[in-house]
């Protein structure tokens, strides 16, 4: 079990209506957090690209927040989850070309996480006027950029995009290319992304044990992948909070004060393409906070990764068990200062963490050595 930690940039409205300066500190929060996860053993880094969804997300542009990162960090990987890479959004060519250069400035650091977008918000917002035709979109485009890393002349005539013979510059700093992956939601979408051997970003909410049968559907397809890149990259990666302190009634009491079920309430305002649990208040009505009580059932349930060392390793352990590769945080989405956020992974690095992660070695980096092995390239 590998760890990391998500940069979403959540801007809460109530912090603006006092400091004006509020939205610039949450920017540099997340490049704090960045590099401490660096110093504390996790080894990604992740952050979105969101447009027009306010409050929830204010990071329009991975590549470049994760090479700011990647100047002030040694070890960490640092990914994009995702790279938009439906063609009105982003030019598929600039994305090849930018995942490129991001290779060589991060020294191999880059994972190349994609997706299309996560609401009509979005979507509608770059002309895009059916949702559904973003997922073909995707398909078209997932299957074409890792040709515009090869040497020569590529051109393409497709549905949704179309390059005239042209060169493509820079190629990857080899060898081979940067890890891919994808966001998936539906038991249909994880089968795919194992079909194509894509790592699959898993931001279902729930129980380890309710995420089962997504976790499965993923690892019954990649074992006979045809990847659209030079490898398989065989890791499911799921989301969720964490706080660990010394004093685990503590960790409940911060928890339940620090605002997580207002992010969530966000997440099903603006994501409308993600189902709302029935009996979840639409919006503005928001999701209660939970009592410290039922902060330690969730981690109890593996729901969240809260309370002292041994309250986390437990909850971890129903992750693993399921079968997830990487669990990633969330430790910005919100109201908690940076430095309780940092002694938290300090915390989790020095105790929890070496009882899960034994392999110095990168997974990807390892899939990636592995394949370059194969070709006959190292």
């Amino acid at each position: 079990m590998e760890f990391g930690v998500f940069a979403q940039l959540f801007v809460p409205k109530f912090e603006r209506a006092v400091d004006p300066n509020a939205e610039h500190k949450r920017i540099f929060r997340n490049v704090e957090i960045a590099k401490a996860a660096d110093r504390s053993g996790f080894k990604y880094v992740w952050c979105p690209q969101h447009h027009f969804l306010d409050e929830y997300s204010h990071m329009p542009g991975p590549e470049a927040f994760l090479s700011f990162c990647a100047a002030q960090t040694e070890r960490v990987h640092l990914g994009s989850a995702i790279f938009n890479i439906t063609p009105p959004v982003n030019k598929p060519v600039r994305v090849a070309e930018n995942v490129a250069l991001l290779d060589h400035l991060t020294g191999n650091r880059f994972e190349f996480g994609t997706g299309r977008g996560s609401s009509t918000t979005e979507v509608h917002g770059f002309g895009i006027e059916d949702i559904d035709s973003t997922k073909l979109m995707w398909r078209e485009t997932i299957r074409e950029i890792p040709k515009m890393w090869k040497d020569g002349v590529y051109s393409y005539d497709g549905e949704y995009f179309s390059v005239p013979e042209r060169q493509i510059f820079p190629k990857p700093n080899g060898p081979l290319h940067p890890a891919m992956w994808t966001a998936a939601g539906s038991p249909g979408t994880f089968t795919e992304a194992g079909e194509l051997g894509l790592g699959a970003f898993c931001f279902s909410l729930g129980t380890p044990s309710k995420l089962q049968v997504l976790v499965d559907n993923y690892k019954a397809a990649i074992v006979n992948a045809t990847p659209v890149g030079a490898y398989v990259n065989n890791n499911i990666m799921g989301v969720t909070n964490m706080v660990c302190m010394e004093d685990r009634n503590e960790a409940f009491r911060v928890a339940s004060d620090m605002g997580m079920n207002y992010y969530s309430t966000l997440a099903y305002h603006w994501l409308d393409n993600v189902p709302r649990p029935k009996n979840f208040p639409e919006w503005p009505n928001k999701i209660p906070e939970p009592t410290p009580e039922q902060v330690e059932q969730l981690s109890a349930e593996g729901y969240a990764i809260i309370g002292d060392p041994d309250d986390c390793v437990r909850a971890i352990k129903k992750w693993e068990e399921v079968g997830f590769d990487q669990l990633t945080f969330s430790p910005t989405t919100n109201t908690l200062e940076t430095q309780v956020i940092v002694d938290s992974m300090e915390m989790f690095g020095k105790e929890v963490l070496p009882q899960f992660d034994k392999d110095p070695e990168h997974s990807t980096t390892r899939y990636r050595r592995e394949a370059a092995q194969a070709a006959g390239l190292l």
